[in-house]
């Protein structure tokens, strides 16, 4: 086993950080991840940290002491930053900023992982820009994005990139079936089902509820008969989002504030002693902007499947022998594409899109949505 285990069809990406890790393919001081969601742009990152911490030969050893703890997120030198909320501000980019200036305390580099860098404001990229370009000389910069256009190109020019594919279904299939024990069919459908994206796969594989809610939502194009139905489906769609998030918030909050509020000495009878209330109300700050964030990341990937359904008719309606996504819904996607033209189909595909843009400018879920399934009605 080895650090670069978890990287599922990402050959070309492993030869290319381990031959840096081991000091023969040139290390940069910031490098940038990019690819599509699932590709395993952070778990590439985090693989790259650990063979930079390593002390073996090879570099990533996967069992020694410094990978354990970056992969486990506790190495004293590699700083994470996930971005709690829909973007990360300046102040906070200072202050990590300085962080990375000092020297490492036990590892061979300090390392700053940067998820998500694409959520970081105009001002605070600016405030990264002057760290990336002349970092201290132990320093490693690693910013995951999905593509490069979405960071500075006065930041991307300084990064050396990394660029990720979305993994053949085959791949995460084999992957569910070796490692987590997942039946072949079962792996088969849910690789599928999830476009390569592993995390989701072995979601699907493994939660049955996340199953209910995939197939609640391929229901909703037989739904679309007239304008009420269309209406109630876009309420079903936000709420089952919401449910999703919210499942997903309880647990990190509660994990989080206990954590705080022991840190702050908290009494036996549940007392905290006085000036820690600030303290207290920063987190539940941050925490409600992050259950935004996870809301509209569940709402989007909703409207991936949903967009997957679309992408299955077209393929019939275009005789474009590939391998169709839903293959459970095998007889209704036959008669979707026989009902209509591969032109409508575009338009209900590109209203797809759009609903996207519209939430990533902060437009009203529940609007949005509505929106979307009412021109799905009409295509």
């Amino acid at each position: 086993m080895s650090v670069w285990d978890d990287l599922v069809g990402q050959e070309p990406v492993v030869a290319q950080l381990s031959s840096a890790a081991e000091g023969t393919g040139g290390l940069a001081h910031a490098w940038l991840f990019t690819g599509p969601p699932g590709a395993g742009r952070s778990a590439a990152a985090r693989a790259f940290a650990a063979a930079l911490q390593c002390a073996q030969t090879p570099r990533g050893c996967g069992h020694c002491a410094s990978c354990h703890q970056v992969l486990q997120g506790t190495h004293a030198d590699v700083e994470v930053v996930r971005p709690q909320g829909l973007s990360y501000g300046v102040k906070e980019a200072r202050a990590l900023v300085l962080r990375a200036s000092s020297s490492p305390s036990g590892g061979r580099w300090q390392i700053v992982l940067f998820e998500d860098a694409d959520r970081a404001t105009e001002a605070a990229a600016n405030a990264l820009l002057k760290a990336i370009e002349e970092p201290p000389a132990r320093t490693v910069w690693l910013l995951c994005t999905p593509s490069p256009d979405d960071l500075l190109v006065t930041i991307r020019s300084r990064c050396r990139l990394v660029t990720l594919r979305t993994p053949p279904i085959d791949a995460v299939a084999d992957v569910l079936t070796l490692r987590d024990g997942v039946d072949r069919e079962t792996a088969d459908v849910v690789a599928r089902a999830a476009q390569g994206h592993i995390s989701r796969a072995r979601r699907l594989a493994t939660d049955p509820r996340a199953r209910r809610r995939r197939a609640e939502v391929l229901a909703v194009p037989r739904r679309l008969t007239a304008v009420g139905p269309a209406v109630a489906a876009a309420e079903a769609l936000v709420s089952a989002a919401k449910a999703e998030a919210k499942v997903q918030t309880e647990e990190l909050n509660e994990a989080e504030t206990s954590a705080l509020r022991q840190a702050l000495g908290e009494s036996a009878k549940g007392r905290m002693p006085r000036g820690t209330a600030g303290a207290l109300k920063d987190l539940e700050a941050r925490q409600k902007s992050r259950a935004t964030r996870l809301e509209r990341d569940a709402l989007d990937r909703t409207l991936l499947d949903l967009a997957s359904y679309y992408r299955d008719v077209l393929t019939l309606q275009m005789g474009a022998g590939t391998d169709l996504v839903n293959t459970e819904l095998g007889p209704e996607l036959r008669t979707a594409a026989q009902n209509g033209g591969p032109e409508n189909t575009l338009k209900r595909l590109d209203a797809i899109m759009a609903c996207r843009k519209r939430l990533d400018a902060n437009v009203n879920p529940l609007l949005a949505v509505e929106a979307l399934t009412l021109a799905l009605r009409t295509g």
